[in-house]
């Protein structure tokens, strides 16, 4: 393996630290930043190489769909001289490895991370790849998005149509001749539709509840108008949905081409077919919700939502801004369309952008619900010694994102380092340094 910083015996040479990281992406490399600035020991495992995940598992053309100023890892703020734009995969990959060696943390690439116990001592039992390891606490930074979903009744399907997960989607040149169904709205889905689509290939995308977002609005980026609103500031536990915003799925918009939002009602007068969610598949017989009029009804209703607060705002600040005309539906599906025939569309492959769940059964500890979802109050687990971090709204919007990840390392950096020095490891420290 080709990695950033060859494996080191001497940190392998351990068989107990401090604190454990596993994984090195932007999370478990921004942790390991605040652990130094601590002070603390800590071992870094990285199962691949320190990004890996945005060099190998995106497509081509993928980019940031928030804009490069939003890329606010600790002590490292992107400084390219294109803040407004949005970064290439491979772009993204350079400023992570950048990142990682300014830092230079004490982290062993290519090593994977079996299983998590408590050992007889107390203490956490972590078994890897490379030997066992025992540690006091543990910050899981994986991503969870580990395994991608693919529903039980894509089995139905005949063996001539193809279909790939999202996550290895790589450019239209590499699927085989004909149509090409999209299943999924999300940020993924959208992109991958616009990417087929502007290289010229028939595309059916299949819509379902993911709201959308404007992305110029009134002079300015709408990511600067909701920062400047506070959006970002915004803790899951003042959300109006409260912990059931960890579920909802993320507005989409693109960074392609300099940046701009997806109306699904404009791709469809340029041809692409629309239908609602994906309920069943027969063979070469497809079968939906008849649901796509509504959720082209309830992600535009986000977007106008969205340009309402942001109207709101701006004479709540007198700020002076331009005008826009109301947003105008520019296409409505006759009907819902219920069912399609692969076969005699010509579809020849079928795209799954429906996401990914995490999979946390190393980790034997009790510390999920009954979904397999971890439990934690702003990344602390209730299970002493066990945190998690990098996770979509852990405390904020930005969580899962390069905006907000350097505050959450922080926090519980200040967490781990207040139960070292009291020796506790349980929910009285983390009292103790909130």
């Amino acid at each position: 393996m080709n990695t950033l910083f060859p494996q080191s015996t001497q940190l392998l040479s351990r068989a107990h630290y401090p604190v454990i990281v596993v994984g090195g992406g932007q999370a478990g490399l921004s942790i390991s930043h605040c652990l130094q600035q601590q002070g603390i020991e800590h071992i870094v495992f990285e199962k691949n190489r320190v990004a890996h995940s945005w060099r190998n598992d995106r497509w081509d053309t993928f980019c940031l769909v928030t804009p490069n100023w939003q890329c606010r890892l600790p002590d490292f703020p992107y400084q390219g001289d294109d803040p407004q734009g949005f970064m290439l995969k491979d772009q993204i990959a350079e400023y992570v490895e950048a990142f990682a060696r300014k830092i230079a943390p004490p982290i062993v690439e290519g090593v994977g991370v079996q299983h998590v116990v408590r050992g007889k001592s107390g203490r956490l039992e972590v078994t890897t790849s490379a030997g066992q390891f025992s540690t006091d606490h543990i910050v899981v930074a994986t991503g969870g998005y580990d395994i991608p979903i693919v529903p039980a009744y894509a089995a139905s399907l005949p063996a001539h149509i193809k279909q790939i997960h999202s996550v290895d989607y790589r450019n239209p040149q590499a699927l085989p001749e004909g149509e090409v169904l999209v299943v999924g709205s999300g940020q993924s889905g959208v992109q991958i539709m616009e990417d087929l689509h502007l290289a010229g290939r028939k595309v059916h995308l299949c819509v379902g509840p993911a709201p959308r977002s404007p992305r110029m609005y009134r002079g300015r980026e709408a990511t600067e108008w909701l920062m400047d609103m506070g959006y970002y500031e915004l803790t899951v536990d003042r959300h109006p949905l409260g912990e059931k915003a960890r579920e909802k799925t993320n507005h989409y918009m693109t960074g392609r081409d300099g940046g701009h939002e997806i109306d699904l009602r404009k791709f469809a007068l340029e041809g692409v077919k629309l239908y609602g969610s994906m309920a069943d598949i027969h063979g070469s017989r497809l079968e939906f919700l008849p649901d796509l009029t509504q959720n082209l009804d309830d992600a535009d209703e986000v977007y106008v939502s969205i340009r309402r607060d942001i109207d709101k705002y701006i004479a709540a600040q007198g700020l002076d801004a331009p005008e826009e005309a109301p947003f105008e539906k520019v296409w409505a599906p006759a009907a819902d369309p219920l069912a399609l025939d692969c076969d005699a569309a010509g579809i020849t492959t079928i795209i799954w952008a429906i996401g990914f769940r995490p999979d946390y059964r190393w980790i034997e500890l009790p510390a999920f619900d009954g979904r397999g979802n971890p439990k934690y109050t702003r990344g602390v687990s209730p299970v002493p010694g066990l945190y998690f971090l990098g996770l979509p709204w852990l405390h904020t919007w930005g969580s899962g994102r390069f905006l907000g990840v350097a505050e959450d390392a922080a926090h519980l950096a200040g967490v781990i380092a207040g139960r070292l020095a009291t020796g506790e490891s349980g929910p009285a420290a983390e009292a103790a340094v909130a």
